[in-house]
């Protein structure tokens, strides 16, 4: 293949890749899986292998991407001093923005009580739901019960888990925060290390780094598939009725992230120094892919591409803080404790006051720290840590929450993915004007 042949294909390749990501093709995919699934139920075990499949090349990718870019950022912003300033930015901004997005989960679950004042017909839903047989008595007497979820371990059992005591075994495992504890460690240690010895790392580190970058850049082209074979999967398995049964709940949730997703796209616009439009437009990688995946760490390598190639952010700084938010700052966890717990006090007519709703508050932020690493049930289980603190029981509820956690995970990761990504660009210095 000659240059001449090769300028001609690149342009048509770049908007394949534009073509695939965008809204329109993002949410005409997922409708049209949505209808393929209505009509084709029994065959969604077929359109779910394709996601799993899909999922399991980005998860293969992201960790060494993560740990790869984690030592070399460490490395650079060590040799340039300016790493105590960067780790003490991420400290005060993970407090403040922890605190934000909690507070507007209770305020509007708090103004919306989806909770209060339901319907027989819903509450015979619930009562389906969770294995009654659906009078609405029945349903307010098996809400009633012992929480399931395993308590949670000390602090000192806590921090025994962040340690890799086999670095290659978190990867294999998959292991996201014993990775990144690792590669912080190494990348530390690498930093300190005379620049003459550590230049053959340095050039192993980007070398893998770019390779990855490459890896995930070409697998967004089948992302409109992948949201096909999903919502036909989904609506096949499920259908509508769970979905039916929590509306007010599921409609709550989504008026929380339309909300901090909407403060999330403001902060990006005004540190990135971008128009609304190119905001807009340069955020589709990261959307398409968090819709499609439902996994934050997949979308790792889309958020750095985005802000450092697209906004101009200075790489060093975006490429360490990127991981430590998507693993550390659990912003849609922590809204999604802090609503569904509040929800619960609704369901059971329990009033709170100021002094319960701040330990909603706080212990929604811890319950988010400690989801690093799950997902799906696992880690709607952990709503069962925050309402303990509030002895409100979680067995019935729980079963509420899994029901429609397929649609509520893809609002969670959204969160996770846009929201860390304005964290990032409000903790990095902004870029050069043009």
């Amino acid at each position: 293949m000659n240059m001449n042949e090769t300028r001609r294909i690149k342009p048509r390749i770049e908007r394949l890749h534009a073509f695939a990501i965008h809204p329109l093709t993002v949410f005409g995919s997922l409708a049209l899986g949505i209808v393929a699934g209505m009509l084709w139920p029994a065959a969604a075990p077929q359109f779910d292998y394709v996601g799993e499949v899909y999922v399991g090349l980005l998860k293969m990718t992201a960790l060494p991407f993560m740990t790869a870019a984690v030592i070399f950022s460490l490395q650079r912003l060590l040799r340039e001093g300016s790493a105590s300033d960067l780790v003490m930015r991420v400290i005060a901004i993970f407090g403040c923005v922890s605190v934000f997005v909690v507070v507007v989960g209770a305020v509007v679950l708090v103004a919306m009580r989806p909770g209060e004042h339901l319907s027989n017909a819903t509450l015979k839903a619930f009562g389906a739901l969770v294995g009654s047989d659906g009078a609405a008595s029945d349903t307010v007497m098996t809400l009633y019960g012992t929480d399931p979820a395993e308590k949670s371990s000390g602090l000192a059992d806590m921090l025994i888990a962040l340690v890799p005591g086999n670095f290659f075994a978190a990867l294999a495992s998959g292991d996201t925060l014993k990775a990144l504890v690792f590669s912080l460690f190494f990348g530390f240690a690498s930093g300190r290390v005379p620049a003459t010895i550590s230049a053959a790392l340095s050039q192993t580190l980007e070398t893998v780094y770019f390779t990855c970058q490459k890896i995930m850049h070409w697998l967004a082209y089948p992302t409109p598939i992948v949201l096909f074979c999903g919502g036909a999967a989904q609506i096949g398995t499920s259908g509508f009725g769970p979905l039916e049964a929590m509306f007010r709940f599921v409609m709550a949730f989504v008026v929380v992230t339309v909300v901090l997703i909407a403060a999330a796209l403001a902060v990006i616009w005004k540190r990135s120094g971008a128009t609304l439009a190119d905001t807009l437009a340069g955020l589709r990688t990261p959307f398409a892919m968090a819709l499609a995946t439902r996994s934050s760490v997949a979308c790792m390598p889309s958020m750095i591409e985005c802000l450092a190639d697209g906004f101009g952010f200075a790489r060093a700084r975006v490429e360490l803080v990127v991981p430590l938010a998507v693993s550390l700052l659990r912003v849609g966890p922590m809204v999604y404790y802090a609503s569904a717990t509040l929800f619960v006090a609704q369901l059971y007519e329990r009033a709170l006051g100021p002094g319960e709703l701040c330990v909603v508050l706080v212990a929604s932020v811890l319950a988010g720290f400690a989801s690093t690493g799950t997902s799906g049930v696992v880690t709607v289980s952990l709503a069962g840590m925050v309402c303990a603190a509030l002895h409100l029981p979680f067995e019935a509820a729980f079963v509420l929450f899994a029901a429609v956690d397929p649609f509520c995970e893809i609002l969670r990761t959204l969160l996770l993915v846009i929201g860390n990504s304005a964290v990032v660009s409000a903790i990095c210095a902004r870029p050069p004007r043009a």
